[in-house]
């Protein structure tokens, strides 16, 4: 079995390939955004889905399920109104309406531990429906 680090609060694990998909595409930028699911039986966060360099925020919104919750983070590349290339790494806590109520604990008492584990995430944004957590949100955030 991977490397898993417990998040102490809810008995959950991280893998180890969660850390390592999220330094990848922090450092080395192979990956425009990971989504991240629990595996209730095994109580492990593990990667869901890793989107490529050549992907946006639209294929991000569209892997979500509308029936399940699941954590993102998305890496933002922008450009400031001083011309100064910038990125801002957003995770993004998805809970929608339709999901059951128990998946929707299990990912709000998780979500702190999960962050404490992915170093360097800049902004957080939780939504319930796709309009939370709309592109427009996430510009107006990193500026």
């Amino acid at each position: 079995m991977a490397m898993a680090f417990k998040m102490a609060t809810t008995g959950m694990w991280v893998t180890e390939e969660c850390k390592n998909s999220f330094m990848e595409m922090k450092w080395k930028k192979v990956h425009r955004y990971i989504v991240f699911k629990i595996d209730e039986r095994s109580r492990l966060v593990t990667v869901d889905k890793v989107g490529g360099p050549g992907e946006n925020y639209d294929d991000l919104a569209a892997s979500l399920p509308n029936d399940d919750c699941r954590y993102a983070v998305f890496d933002f590349d922008f450009v400031t109104v001083d011309n100064c290339r910038k990125s801002k790494i957003f995770f993004i806590a998805w809970s929608p309406t339709a999901s059951r109520i128990r998946a929707k604990m299990l990912y709000a008492t998780s979500k702190d531990g999960l962050r404490r584990a992915l170093d360097g995430i800049s902004y957080e944004v939780q939504a319930t429906d796709p309009t939370e957590m709309g592109f427009d949100i996430i510009q107006d955030r990193a500026k």
